[in-house]
């Protein structure tokens, strides 16, 4: 027995969510509780769509990326527990998100390798981390693929995107990403934390594309959906 089961075994861990004894981050009840995306959903972009077909806005604007999988909704208690990780450095929590999005891709597409949505320097300073790294990390290393942090660089540091409408965000991301990796007629998966109107992934994956890439998947934890939109 090593050291890590020692202590674990004098120490349970504990649910990041309830507190309870667990045997991972989660315990059985808390994980099962979460709000899953499993409803209908656009295979493009993941927000809610009927019978799961590609929907109105992919069809009339398609962006760079080629789908998107996301294992829940952005509700309760995802909006607290991501910030936790994302600005109040809580590594633990990584773990356990790497854990929802990894048992939310058995029927996807493998990528040829995994790329986590890069920080810009200053950024990168400031926290002491990339919170989409560590998900990406724990994910690779429960699919068995390929991880590359290094395939593109954040150029511009950008005013944050939560209170910019849609266009606004688009404009606010152009010319953000760099792409000079050899990634010619490689299938990319982004993965990150949180998906709200997809610009940030756009623009990364439209990076991806010009540097030569075959396919970019986005692979993100949560969606944000629209008002009425619901997760099943």
């Amino acid at each position: 027995m090593n050291i890590r089961s020692i202590i674990e075994h004098i120490l349970p861990p504990a649910c990041l969510l309830c507190g309870g004894q667990a045997r991972a981050a989660l315990c059985a009840g808390c994980r099962a509780d979460l709000p899953w995306h499993r409803a209908p959903a656009c295979p493009v972009c993941a927000l809610p769509s009927p019978e799961g077909r590609v929907c109105g806005a992919c069809l009339k604007r398609p962006p760079a990326y080629d789908r998107t999988r996301a294992a829940l909704a952005y509700a309760f208690p995802l909006d607290r527990l991501i910030p936790h990780l994302k600005y109040r450095g809580r590594l633990a929590v990584a773990p356990a998100l790497a854990d929802c999005l990894a048992a939310s891709l058995n029927e996807a597409p493998r990528p040829d390798c995994l790329t986590p949505m890069p920080l810009h320097p200053v950024r990168l300073r400031e926290r002491g981390f990339n919170h989409a790294g560590e998900i990406a990390r724990g994910l690779a290393q429960r699919l068995g693929l390929r991880l590359d942090a290094t395939l593109c660089r954040r150029v511009r540091d950008t005013p944050p995107q939560m209170r910019l409408a849609l266009e606004a965000r688009r404009r606010n991301m152009r010319g953000a990403f760099e792409c000079d990796a050899a990634v010619s007629g490689l299938h990319v998966a982004i993965v990150d934390d949180v998906m709200t109107t997809g610009s940030s992934l756009d623009a990364l994956a439209q990076s991806l594309k010009r540097a030569g890439a075959r396919e970019v998947s986005c692979w993100v934890v949560a969606r944000a959906l629209p008002a009425g939109g619901r997760a099943a």
